[in-house]
């Protein structure tokens, strides 16, 4: 029987295996990095705009990275600046319909993406690995 680091190692192996497929098919045609993708993620789920401080922050990186992805995906249309109404010396972001469509054909394609891999299971076999993904990932 392997050791639990061996265990560990393969599943995580096999995990970063199976996102980087899921990646790849979701990039079929979008010119959208991972870091825009979390930057789109971010303000679809949040309920307002958000200054750039607050994108920043929820997305645990500096400042002045938030602005210059946010530059990108202002010059693709994807987000949009607007002036803080209350601190005029802030800059909201929100989403732009193009931004929200780019999200959405992304969200489509990985879904389909990993609809092609739980197919492979059996409905008993993909329900068991929904129960451990998710007693994996609970808090």
């Amino acid at each position: 029987m392997p050791a639990p680091e061996d265990t560990a190692e393969q599943i995580a192996a096999l995990l970063d295996g199976l996102v980087r497929r899921q990646r790849r098919a979701s990039k079929a045609d979008l010119d959208v990095t991972h870091g825009q993708l979390r930057v789109l993620r971010t303000l679809d789920n949040a309920d307002r705009a958000l200054r750039l401080s607050e994108l920043a922050n929820q997305l645990g990186i500096v400042p002045r990275s938030a602005t210059s992805v946010v530059d990108d995906l202002e010059a693709a249309g994807l987000v949009a600046r607007k002036p803080d109404p209350d601190d005029r010396r802030a800059t909201l972001v929100n989403l732009t319909p193009a931004g929200t469509k780019v999200l959405a054909t992304i969200r489509r394609l990985r879904r389909d993406a990993m609809v092609s891999l739980v197919e492979r299971l059996e409905p008993s076999e993909q329900a068991e690995l929904l129960r451990l993904l998710t007693r994996l990932s609970d808090d």
